[in-house]
């Protein structure tokens, strides 16, 4: 399981850089302590030092505090919010965070998205075109699995994908990524599936097809 627990967002921070030249409300929402808890929707439940808590709807950019409410003015609870997302420390609406998979950094899926959970970096999908590191080879994707390749046995070799020799040097855990050859892909009424590490295998552009220096 790669999902973050929501605990991990209940923790009361206190930022502190420099912010004198900026104004009042947006100076507090940088440097007071709160804890931001996402909530149903868009909606995110902000507690302050206080320990007064109100709702925040950043979909209507609206807030339950009397600042927002009566005054109509933007803000701490609004712009920490926004802070906290934007850090990363939140989910956006809609999301959940979590672990990538593949390097371990923290990204953003939905709450039903199927593992294995991955990046913007490392994630590779049905259909996309990728380059073989070692070979210069394209490929097309068949599937992400979200099994070790030290765990995953090539029944032709008896080996697992890590310790095939080609794949000496990526890491032993690595995500397998099942994929077929662009030629085969094109040609073959059923082509023939191979196992990668996903670090081995980089994504396609698609300014590179288009300018053809994949070609």
């Amino acid at each position: 399981m790669t999902l973050i627990e929501p605990s991990a967002d209940r923790q009361s921070t206190a930022l502190a850089p420099d912010l004198r030249s900026l104004p009042d409300r947006a100076a507090r929402a940088w440097t007071e302590r709160m804890a931001v808890r996402p909530r149903a929707g868009s909606t995110y439940a902000v507690t302050t030092e206080s320990d007064s808590t109100y709702l925040v709807d950043v979909a209507r950019h609206a807030c339950s505090c009397p600042d927002n409410r009566i005054r109509g003015e933007h803000c701490k609870h609004l712009r920490r919010v926004a802070i906290e997302i934007t850090a990363r420390r939140v989910a956006p609406p809609g999301k959940e965070r979590a672990v990538c998979d593949a390097c371990g950094t923290v990204t953003f899926v939905a709450p039903d998205a199927e593992t294995p959970h991955l990046c913007g970096q490392c994630r590779l999908e049905t259909g996309d075109v990728v380059r073989d590191r070692e070979t210069g080879d394209r490929l097309v994707v068949t599937a992400v699995t979200d099994t070790a390749a030290d765990d995953w046995t090539i029944e032709a070799t008896d080996e697992t994908v890590a310790e095939y020799d080609t794949n000496d040097g990526y890491p032993p855990d690595d995500l397998v990524v099942l994929a077929t050859y662009l030629t085969e892909a094109v040609r073959a009424t059923e082509p023939r599936e191979y196992a990668f590490p996903l670090s081995r295998l980089r994504r396609v552009e698609d300014a590179e097809l288009v300018s053809g220096r994949t070609q």
